[in-house]
């Protein structure tokens, strides 16, 4: 995709829909899956929805997928006591998912598994099924972590919050 492409995404695309697309009732059920999923492994999921970049941002060349790093940054996700943080970043305009686990977890669990989570979300936000596709890629993230960064019978601290920042 060209710059000028990404410039009028983030310029023209459906950006203004954040409220719509994700009310606050979406982001309650989010919040409770993130809680409730957390208990079962010892990872930390951060979500963060950002309904376009600046026009500057663009022309400077920031992808979604530095623009990720710098909010995972930003939301300290890389600052959990086993390195366990795992952000999903979805940037509205473009369309894109970015997901980003931190190295404890990245040791675990494949990008190719965590690509696999973020075709899925694509897939239902192409369809218009917003809730569907986050709340089924929280799952799928559980799913991951439980498999690959179980709990280890200690009570493990919620280090992060759990409701989705939208940015």
């Amino acid at each position: 995709m060209t710059r000028t492409q990404r410039l009028l995404m983030n310029l023209f695309d459906g950006w203004f829909q954040l409220r719509r697309r994700f009310p606050i009732t979406l982001l309650d059920e989010m919040t409770a899956a993130i809680a409730h999923g957390e208990r079962e492994h010892r990872g930390e999921v951060c979500f963060a929805v950002e309904s376009r970049l600046a026009p500057s941002a663009v022309i400077n060349g920031l992808t979604p997928e530095a623009r990720a790093h710098q909010v995972f940054a930003q939301l300290r996700v890389w600052d959990t006591e086993h390195n366990s943080g795992v952000l999903f970043y979805v940037l509205m305009a473009e369309h894109r998912v970015v997901i980003i686990a931190d190295r404890g977890i990245a040791a675990a669990v494949t990008q190719v598994e965590w690509d696999a989570v973020r075709d899925h979300m694509l897939a239902s936000f192409a369809q218009g099924a917003w809730r569907e596709g986050c709340l089924d890629g929280i799952a799928e993230a559980h799913a991951l972590l439980q498999r690959h960064f179980p709990g280890n019978d200690k009570a493990n601290p919620d280090e992060l919050p759990d409701r989705p920042v939208l940015l």
